[in-house]
This record gives C-alpha cells, structure tokens and sequence, in this order.
C-alpha cells in the first residue's frame, strides 16, 4: 500500500507540475474510495515541520574529492570520498575474494565471515603454513571450530594460536608425522599448557618411522597374521587393503605414512 501510495504521488506531483501549478506545502491523506490523496492542512512555513536550525550544531557541508571548493577549511566538511575509502568491504565482497583468493569453497566463506575474528585466524594460519588454504580450511572449520563450538569459546579465546596450529600443519605437510598423530598434538595443543607441537611430538614420540626396513617388517606381520583377509585381496577385493592399513597404523600407533603402508603392502601382496 505505501508503495502505491508514494507512486500515486509522485506521479501527482509531476503532473501538477507539469500543468503550471505548484507545490504546496500541505499533509495529504489518501482517500480510499476516490482512490487519490486529498489535502488535510497547509503548512505555514519550516516551523510547522518541527525543522528548527540547533544554534549548537554547525551546518553539515557535504563533498567529494572533485567539487570541493579550494578555499574551504578541510577541518570543517565531511569529505564522502574519504570517508567512502576506509569504508569495509560489504560481506558479500569479502566472502568472493576469499574464494578467489583461497580457492575455497563459497559456503566455506560464509562460515568464516560468520565467526568473528575466524576469518583473520585462518588468514594468518595460511600465512604461516606451507598448506595450501584448501587443506587448512579443513582443520579450522572441522577440528579448531570443533574445539572452539565445544567449549563454548570465541576464536579470540582460543588456547591454540594461529602461529601454533601452523606450527603443527607444517610438521604434517612436512610428513614429519601422520594426520592421526596431528590431531594427537592438537589435543595436546588445547591444553594450554605452552608446549610447541615439534615438543609434543618429541613427548608423546608420534615421528612418522622413517626406517622403511622396519615398517616393511610390521606390515609382512600384519600380513602373517591376515590370512582370510590376504586371500580376499588376492581374489580381487581390494577394499579390504583398508583393513590391513588400519591394523599397521594401529601396530605402529598411527606413526607410519598410510600412503607408504599402502605402496608396501601392495607389493608385497604381489610378491
């Protein structure tokens, strides 16, 4: 209804304008069976409006860069240009340049955006990780936000720092240690108790085996001890490869590299 009613106005005043007449200053109210508005009372003049100049208040002077005036005194107008510059990005544009820039997913931006101070966490995580955002997204939105969601915290007052959880991924990027043992460490990490991730892995000896000698001899005795599982493998069910991983990872209490486990045991089954 107010949209009809400012249309049917506007259109009543252009053409009244148009015909020569003029402009009162006038409330109208809008008659619903003549279907126009109909004067109600003039108005003598601003005072009438309530608009009445405030004696403490300087007049407000608005401009932008181009039209203001050489000789004016900068201290005493309001710049739109300027202001227009320190203006935020709306979250609409802040939501596309993190997925042009990170090449994350849309919705991924919105959980960011909707967190406070999330979007500046995972920023410096990215930063400071040779993980690519893609695979840091995951950590922040489905193991720190887990964490955070949890224990009824913010971002702000979470115990693992953005300079320490990328501490930790680079440890994984580095295939120093396993996911499984990562995820060890940040548990640890939420502690706060002021341990680096390379000392909680030193701590809890959660290395990834580097002697490959000693994890081909774990998986040949997984396979010893699988023989049902090994002849279902043989016979062209490769699924069950997945259980003989997990048992070498459970064997070596998540410190072997489930893609170098896989590579080992393929071989060997082939042998």
């Amino acid at each position: 209804f107010l949209l009809f009613l400012s249309d049917y106005e506007i259109q009543r005043q252009i053409e009244e304008l148009e015909n020569g007449g003029t402009i009162l200053n006038e409330t109208r109210a809008f008659d619903s069976k003549l279907g126009c508005t109909v004067p109600m009372r003039d108005k003598e003049g601003k005072q009438d409006y309530r608009f009445m100049p405030e004696p403490n208040l300087p007049p407000l002077i608005l401009y932008d860069a181009k039209s203001l005036p050489a000789n004016m005194n900068h201290q005493q107008v309001v710049n739109i240009d300027w202001i227009h510059e320190r203006l935020p990005d709306l979250p609409s544009v802040k939501r596309a340049k993190l997925v042009e820039q990170y090449e994350i997913l849309p919705e991924h931006s919105f959980t960011l955006l909707n967190e406070d101070g999330l979007t500046e966490f995972f920023e410096n995580v990215v930063k400071q990780t040779q993980m690519k955002p893609k695979k840091v997204i995951g950590w922040i939105l489905n193991d720190l936000l887990s964490y955070l969601k949890q224990h009824s915290l913010t971002v702000k007052e979470s115990p693992v720092s953005p300079f320490l959880l990328a501490d930790l991924l680079n440890l994984l990027e580095k295939k120093e240690i396993s996911s499984t043992a990562a995820k060890q460490v940040l548990a640890e990490l939420w502690k706060g108790e002021g341990k680096t991730p390379l000392e909680i892995v030193k701590e809890k000896e959660l290395e990834l085996i580097q002697d490959q000698k000693e994890l081909e001899h774990i998986c040949q005795a997984v396979i010893d001890g699988q023989e049902n599982e090994v002849m279902a493998i043989k016979a062209g069910n490769r699924k069950v490869l997945n259980k003989l991983i997990g048992l070498v990872q459970r064997e070596t209490q998540g410190r072997s590299n489930p893609v170098l486990v896989k590579q080992l045991l393929e071989k060997k089954l082939s042998e």
